[in-house]
């Protein structure tokens, strides 16, 4: 059989997603607070058989500037959006992001997996080990440093994977002559007891369909966040920049989760783009164009200002890059951006541009044929298994690329036509 993409869509609860000015698109619905708005959405992307849906989160202003400009935020909680499109589609899996240094381990257990099983086994756990910025904004001085913050995760979902493993088969009786409801001799306690948090005790929800949720990874930019990939995601997913990047990065990935001692068709690695698909190749150029261009210099200055440490108002916007950030320390997401200013001598301003439009996401633009073979060339040349789709508006994007893209796909056999399973891990490994 031929081997076959993987495609997830990318969300976020509030204005913008990667494209920092999606919501300033004249089509743009703005619709975030409204439940039949997420319903609609999962709809499209399951008539599509899209593998999943993930929400990112991001639960605090950044700046004043994102709160004033319409940044990337999260005005909602994305956890009951994701009981809301569960409940509106019966096979495409859904993630939600939750933070193992903001949350207990046992809270996260139970939520999770309420939701695997409700949802009838298509929940995803995108893991956040958390920015320090996040505790900062709740004040909360208990917040482990950025060197302990993977620690505490691996702790945390150690504990969720123990309690999620704490029921064997059968052990849900509901035998109403017997009056046996649970047998308690199927479900083990779990006892953990870490530098950062610890359980004891036996978990009470019942294992979904698919047993646990996927468990999904995007903090791979650094060697450790790497390394906790390795070990335990299901999912990873990259923003990487060019052709070279993503075949590099592939190839270390992995090997990792061969030397970590798993398959390495286990683990799926998806990259990140943005279609922008056209009628032809010079409409779709003029839609990039046209969206890029609504960027908002009073946000994108402040957001590359708070992921480099470096206050960037200072400098004039002509300035190039590789003079300014000599002294600075780019957060490790940003650290590919960076290095391609100061090859590439850009300035200050082409800089923030790029990382505004989609924190460097690859903008895949054209005809759909055209992203078809785009997509089919990442694809076919090790540089992933798939793809995480970013919209540059709402709803448009999604709705072009999966009524005009994906039946391509789909004819060239490089995308399913139908699911083959009921679970979402059914759905990712079939």
């Amino acid at each position: 059989m031929l081997r076959q993409m993987k495609l997830v869509a990318f969300l976020i609860t509030g204005p913008a997603s990667c494209h920092h000015a999606m919501w300033r698109h004249p089509e743009a619905e703005n619709r975030f607070l409204d439940p039949a708005f997420w319903e609609s959405i999962a709809r499209t992307l399951e008539v599509a058989r899209f593998d999943g849906i993930v929400f990112a989160d991001i639960p605090c202003f950044h700046t004043e500037a994102a709160m004033a400009w319409g940044g990337q935020i999260s005005l909602l909680d994305p956890i009951p959006l994701a009981a809301i499109m569960a409940r509106a589609t019966s096979h495409i899996g859904i993630g939600v992001t939750i933070s193992t240094g903001l949350h207990e381990p046992h809270a996260i257990a139970r939520l999770l997996s309420s939701l695997d099983v409700l949802s009838g086994g298509r929940l995803a756990w995108n893991i956040m080990a958390s920015q320090s910025d996040w505790a900062e904004s709740l004040d909360d001085d208990t917040f482990p440093s950025r060197h302990e913050r993977y620690d505490r995760a691996e702790e945390v979902l150690k504990i969720c994977l123990a309690m999620w493993k704490g029921w064997s088969d059968g052990a849900l009786v509901v035998d109403k002559e017997s009056g046996c409801f649970i047998d308690s001799t199927k479900i083990r306690q779990t006892e953990i007891a870490g530098k950062f948090v610890g359980a004891r005790g036996t978990f009470t929800v019942p294992p979904s369909p698919q047993g646990s949720p996927v468990i999904m990874y995007a903090g791979s930019s650094t060697p450790r966040g790497r390394k906790f990939a390795a070990t335990y995601a299901e999912i990873v997913f990259t923003v990487q920049h060019s052709l070279a990047n993503m075949q590099k990065f592939y190839a270390d990935m992995k090997d990792r989760v061969t030397k970590a001692g798993r398959n390495p068709e286990d683990c799926a690695v998806l990259a990140s783009v943005a279609p922008i698909v056209g009628e032809t190749e010079s409409i779709a150029r003029e839609k990039r164009a046209y969206i890029n261009a609504l960027i908002e210099p009073r946000l994108a200055i402040p957001l590359v200002s708070a992921y480099t440490g470096l206050d960037f108002s200072q400098y004039p916007i002509d300035m190039q890059v590789g003079d300014i950030l000599s002294e600075a320390a780019p957060h490790a997401h940003f650290e590919g951006v960076i290095q391609t200013a100061i090859v590439n001598n850009l300035t200050l301003g082409e800089v923030v541009k790029r990382v505004a439009v989609g924190e460097a996401c690859l903008q895949v633009v054209g005809t759909p044929e055209r992203v078809a073979d785009q997509l089919q060339q990442l694809f076919e040349q090790e540089c992933c298994d798939g793809f995480v789709v970013m919209p540059t508006q709402m709803p448009g994007s999604f709705e072009a690329f999966t009524r005009s893209v994906v039946p391509i796909l789909q004819k060239r056999g490089l995308f399913r036509k139908e699911y083959h399973g009921s679970t979402l891990r059914e759905t990712m490994t079939t």
